[in-house]
């Protein structure tokens, strides 16, 4: 499973960069190919100073070795070892009229003394963070999310967004990072689906990506925008950084088991501002993004 999954990230890599490439048209992405210590390594993909794309980064890593005891203790196991491995990207693009997304596709195992796998799963999602909201692309987004859910189980895409919901929530601003989409961690094999099952879902997400995304930033890319909606799209970023600071998983996992910092940290946007105290005008389009923010929406019918 980990050979046929890892190298179904590497050409989902190659797929995803050489299309941003193509409607950039002025950047292209750099690659950096690193080791780990420990064990394994991965190819960090990071795209800056583009027409469209101001930084990005389609990251992928294969990791193993001895699970560290702070993680031991979270998964309650005692001299584990551990593989992992999966795509993770996030894109800030230059058009504040344009959504910043990331998306994550990964899997897991952990081994027993004897080398024998102990347990397994899948986890991902790709969720959508606007800085002025089109409802039409948040009705897009979600329609391909739940789309590639269907053809797997209908009581997924309602399942994974209400968990997209609440893990993408900075719960000390009560608000959501952004307007969701898909969320799934712990994937295991049962009686309805098998790890193969589990395989062939998380890669038709993984897929439906560029359906999801590109139609969105084709058609915003190239709008006008001021100084002020500028300003906005930067302070918005820095409720991202927060969330990816304070209460991300990924990013903790990443540096507990002496990830690569460069690429945990590539998420982070490249021109941020922390406004003391700001609140949007009463009635404007950052107002309504704000109360959106505040209550989820069901963006699609079930």
């Amino acid at each position: 499973m980990k050979t046929a999954f890892y190298q179904y990230i590497q050409d989902l890599q190659d797929t995803i960069t050489s299309k941003l490439e193509a409607i950039d048209g002025k950047s292209s992405f750099q690659e950096d190919i690193w080791k780990r210590p420990e064990g394994g390594g991965g190819r960090t993909r990071v795209i800056e100073n583009g027409a469209v794309f101001e930084k990005g980064g389609v990251n992928i890593s294969g990791v193993h070795g001895k699970l560290p005891e702070s993680m031991q203790a979270y998964f309650n196991v005692k001299d584990a070892d551990f593989f992992a491995c999966g795509l993770s990207l996030v894109l800030h693009p230059k058009n504040p009229m344009v959504p910043t997304v990331h998306a994550n596709w990964r899997y897991f195992e952990m081994y027993n003394a004897n080398g024998d796998i102990v347990d397994q799963w899948f986890g991902g999602g790709q969720d959508l963070t606007p800085y002025y909201l089109f409802e039409e692309d948040a009705k897009h987004f979600h329609q391909v999310c739940k789309t590639a859910c269907d053809n797997h189980n209908p009581e997924f895409y309602p399942k994974y967004k209400a968990r997209c919901d609440e893990y993408f929530f900075n719960t000390h601003r009560n608000e959501a990072r952004g307007i969701g989409g898909l969320f799934f961690d712990y994937c295991k094999a049962t009686e309805e689906m098998s790890m193969e099952n589990w395989y062939n879902f998380v890669t038709e997400v993984g897929n439906s990506f560029l359906e999801a995304y590109v139609p969105i930033v084709e058609k915003r890319k190239d709008l006008p925008y001021t100084k002020q909606q500028r300003d906005w799209q930067e302070i918005r970023r820095g409720r991202y950084v927060e969330f990816n600071l304070v209460h991300d998983k990924g990013t903790l996992f990443g540096l507990k088991t002496n990830g690569r910092i460069e690429s945990i940290l590539m998420s982070l946007p490249p021109h941020v501002q922390w406004a003391y105290n700001h609140h949007p005008e009463p009635d404007s389009e950052e107002e309504k993004l704000i109360k959106i923010l505040k209550n989820p929406v069901n963006w699609v019918s079930k």
